[in-house]
């Protein structure tokens, strides 16, 4: 089976769970034999990991003609694509674009994330989409999340291929249901179209269903997983050193400092932990439009010097700080699934979720609290730092929990799905 994939972000250059969840199904789905995945992103750096698929950067796609010599080509775009590909796709371009702003190899510039400019990266995005459908062989699409909908949407209209959307996360998500209207529009044009909508929770799925007034029978529950730690990454979580030898103990938020993630009552929650005890400190790791705010509230509570903000991190960074860390608190407000409690059991760290947590429906060795029921998440921080039995317990159980969540268990699921949307669309 040929996959054709339209995504936003791919590892090692991430900015949040949208890149993660990418490689992990990607990588689940590449195990069975026969296949073939195509996988679309703005722009790629060239030390993403090609062993398991084809990536395409939509920034080296040509949209208008230009003849390059074969030196150039080699130069310009060899490291991110073949440059073969670039003299396929080439032939493929189907309309005028030459008002475009392209640049002398006739493609679009892409800024790889999440530029002031957004919507039009989007819409650029899902022109050269169009060149790309009719250039690939495949069997369905797969666009994930909404800002590669609308190039979902063109590569069924020019192919007649089934679309499958991915539905990471919704705009009332993100925003506690102040809705931008234009986002909405946008996820809805992709529902509309869509012959299966894959959504990450059943938390998700009755969004979908509810507020944007899809069919129940397209919509599914796909629950996310984690792939096995790289040796390196092993490594680093080797390294914990035993809780005899750990002088204070640390509870960590990871994640974006925003709305949508309560940062604030992870806040008020750690001001009641440290009313009963001060061996605990708390771990801020991240970046977001609420940090300044969070330091603040912090320093007004007087408990700025137990807190800790040591900004973004990603990659081994992430595993460096559950090393580090004795308990991972994820206090969401509305997280569609939520990957890293399940990296945090993964490296041993017990960890505390609210019950509005798409992860919540799959894990059981974990504390599972209301995001706002203060008082239970600092009962909970405070018996996993005083209880070694209850810590112990929850770290043995919940990794070997985790353990059993895997990306190629949901790939085995997800090609059912395309099977049974194909045929349904024949």
């Amino acid at each position: 089976m040929k996959v054709l994939m339209f995504g936003w972000e791919f590892p090692p250059h991430i900015l949040g769970g949208l890149g993660t969840a990418s490689y992990g199904l990607t990588k689940g789905l590449s195990m069975q034999p026969d296949m073939q995945i195509t996988f679309c992103i703005p722009k790629p750096w060239g030390d993403e990991d090609r062993s398991f698929m084809n990536i395409i950067g939509m920034n080296c796609v040509p949209i208008a003609w230009r003849d390059p010599s074969w030196e150039y080509v080699q130069e310009r775009i060899g490291k991110c694509m073949d440059p073969q590909l670039y003299y396929d796709l080439r032939s493929h371009i189907y309309a005028d674009f030459n008002y475009m702003h392209v640049n002398d190899l006739g493609c679009m510039e892409f800024s790889g994330r999440y530029p002031d400019n957004l919507h039009e990266e989007i819409n650029n995005y899902s022109i050269v989409a169009g060149v790309v459908a009719r250039q690939q062989d495949y069997d369905i699409i797969h666009a994930h999340d909404w800002l590669t909908y609308p190039a979902g949407i063109h590569a069924k209209q020019v192919s007649g291929k089934p679309l499958v959307i991915h539905v990471h996360a919704t705009d009332f998500d993100r925003s506690r249901g102040n809705v931008n209207p234009t986002v909405y529009s946008i996820e809805k044009d992709g529902m509309d179209h869509a012959d299966c909508i894959m959504c990450v929770s059943e938390l998700t799925r009755q969004t979908v269903i509810n507020h944007y007034h899809q069919d129940p029978n397209k919509c599914f529950a796909m629950h996310n997983a984690v792939y096995p730690l790289a040796e390196n990454l092993q490594a680093i979580v080797n390294q914990r050193k035993p809780a005899s030898e750990r002088k204070e103990k640390v509870v960590t938020f990871l994640g974006r400092i925003t709305m949508q993630k309560g940062p604030e009552y992870f806040i008020e929650a750690a001001r009641k932990v440290l009313e009963r005890t001060h061996n605990v400190r708390f771990c801020f790791a991240g970046s977001g439009d609420m940090m300044n705010a969070m330091i603040e509230l912090a320093a007004s509570y007087g408990i700025a010097d137990r807190c800790h903000f040591p900004g973004f991190m990603k990659g081994p960074q992430v595993f460096e700080c559950f090393r580090d860390s004795d308990v991972y608190v994820m206090p969401s407000v509305s997280e569609p699934f939520g990957i890293s409690p399940l990296e945090a059991m993964q490296s041993g760290v017990p960890s505390i979720i609210s019950k509005q947590s798409g992860c919540a429906e799959i894990l059981d060795k974990c504390i599972k609290i209301d995001y706002w029921d203060i008082d239970a998440m600092a009962d909970a921080m405070y018996s996993l730092c005083t209880n070694p039995a209850l810590h112990q317990y929850l770290q043995e159980e919940g990794k070997k929990e985790v353990d059993g969540i895997t990306w190629e268990k949901v790939g085995v699921k997800i090609r059912a799905l395309y099977e049974k949307t194909i045929e349904k669309c024949k």
